[in-house]
């Protein structure tokens, strides 16, 4: 490698990083991996890699991931320098973001996972109306998932799963399912997974992370009609249209510290949650390692880390999402996600 070479892969890697944000996007019917600056401009990841490289032939040559699950597989295999280099070269080439058709960032999460009543308030307001009374006494250990130490108040953790049929995008609508009048918000900071992680210690888990996005994790509280077997989640979190994802993810790298991060959500113009993820039951490296010793963790992976309070289904009266309403979540440095919201379809109709 020249000289001339060497320095320009020098200042690659030593400039300060232009902090970006990543997003998939649509453009006359393509999809793109874009690189997005300022919230408001976005450099398509593959063009511009492919112009850099004719500029730069001495660099190292990388292949365009194919989707955002194989761009954060390669992250840590030079893509981490090659997207601050297009974050600083490239941003002449930039489109406006308004040209663009945000889709979710990850359009097919192989696993997403929702952490249940893990902020302290929101504990407190669903337990006010719920039914039985909160766990008395301190928590039990659950022997090769979460092991308890005797000065942990807490319950332990809570996971469920989401299904990726609920994903939709920033602007995409949430259908409210047809005789279900209880449909209720909660926004929440979502962790995506970096690397496979399987049985990852807690001390390391910050390590499997890739980086942040938001996910609104919007729950039927209408119940399914008996008490059988308890809550019933895929009543209750599954319907089409009840995951909203995204815009971006912001790179872990970006994210000095995700347990102090202002988070809210607005509906209709009325703020309804404002709180902060430092009221968290359990943290992010927490929920890693927890999820992590019950099934492996894979690029793309997300995991939702709970709700704030201010949910509907706790305030006197209940207030629920109805067509004509416009649910945003805001997470502090990491975006804002809006979503209309629109009555099911008529049965059998297009959807």
């Amino acid at each position: 490698m020249t000289g001339i070479a060497l320095g320009l892969v020098s200042w690659a890697l030593a400039a300060a990083p232009a902090p970006f944000k990543l997003g998939t996007f649509e453009r006359q019917g393509r999809v793109l991996l874009g690189l997005v600056l300022e919230d408001r401009r976005v450099i398509d990841i593959a063009a511009a890699n492919a112009a850099l490289q004719k500029k730069h032939p001495e660099w190292k040559t990388l292949a365009a991931p194919a989707d955002m699950k194989e761009l954060i597989a390669r992250y840590d295999q030079g893509w981490r320098q090659r997207l601050q280099a297009l974050a600083q070269e490239g941003a002449g080439a930039a489109a406006d973001l308004a040209s663009l058709k945000v889709r979710p960032p990850i359009t097919d999460p192989e696993t997403m996972l929702n952490a249940a009543v893990n902020y302290v308030e929101h504990g407190n307001e669903i337990q006010r109306g719920a039914a039985t009374p909160a766990p008395s006494g301190p928590p039990q250990p659950a022997p090769g998932i979460w092991q308890w130490r005797a000065d942990d108040p807490r319950q332990n953790p809570y996971l469920f799963l989401k299904p990726r049929t609920a994903v939709i995008a920033d602007g995409e609508a949430i259908r409210l399912p047809a005789g279900r009048d209880r449909i209720d918000w909660e926004c929440e900071l979502a962790v995506v997974i970096g690397r496979r992680a399987d049985h990852v210690p807690l001390e390391k888990a910050a390590d499997y992370i890739f980086g942040y996005t938001l996910e609104h994790d919007v729950s039927d509280r209408g119940g399914r009609g008996d008490a059988r077997h308890g809550s019933d989640w895929l009543v209750g979190k599954a319907h089409d249209t009840f995951a909203p994802l995204g815009p971006f993810i912001v790179p872990r790298e970006f994210v000095p510290d995700p347990q102090k991060l202002g988070i809210q959500f607005v509906l209709s113009g009325t703020l309804m949650q404002d709180s902060n993820t430092d009221r968290m039951t359990h943290t992010v490296p927490e929920l890693v390692h927890y999820a992590s010793n019950i099934l492996t963790l894979r690029p793309g992976d997300v995991i939702a880390t709970g709700s704030p309070a201010g949910v509907g289904s706790a305030r006197n009266p209940p207030i629920f999402l109805k067509p004509g309403d416009v649910a945003v979540c805001r997470i502090e440095g990491i975006g804002t996600l809006t979503n209309p919201v629109v009555a099911a379809p008529a049965a059998g109709g297009p959807r």
